[in-house]
């Protein structure tokens, strides 16, 4: 379910978060779905239950999952904070383009790479 790479630049937590926010997104897991435990998937991934924590607590804070207490985190429903999030990655692709201009690069390449990453 998650999987870390150690090469990665982003901190462990990041890529758990990351991680829960595609299953999300993607249905993978769905609305309501138990998550596991922290000391179960700091168990399974081998690393410090306070890293899981972390995790979770930012999914919480971004209303990715609702966490109950005595009872667990749950997987919000993605339809809660869709429009959120893709408004979200609208402003920083906003910034991108802008901070890509300022560096000369041409509306054509930003175009090509968008459309070459959309084809992928």
């Amino acid at each position: 379910m998650i999987a870390l790479n150690y090469r990665d630049p982003r901190p462990i937590y990041q890529q758990i978060k990351g991680s829960f926010q595609q299953l999300i997104l993607s249905g993978a897991i769905t609305a309501e779905a138990k998550l596991p435990s922290v000391r179960e998937l700091a168990s399974q991934l081998a690393i410090n239950p306070n890293t899981i924590q972390r995790a979770y607590r930012e999914l919480e804070d971004e209303g990715f999952i609702v966490s109950v207490p005595g009872k667990g985190s749950f997987a919000n429903d993605p339809a809660l904070f869709r429009s959120r999030c893709v408004e979200q990655l609208f402003t920083e692709l906003d910034s991108a383009v802008t901070r890509l201009k300022g560096l000369g690069v041409t509306v054509r390449e930003i175009t090509e790479r968008i459309n070459s990453t959309i084809k992928e």
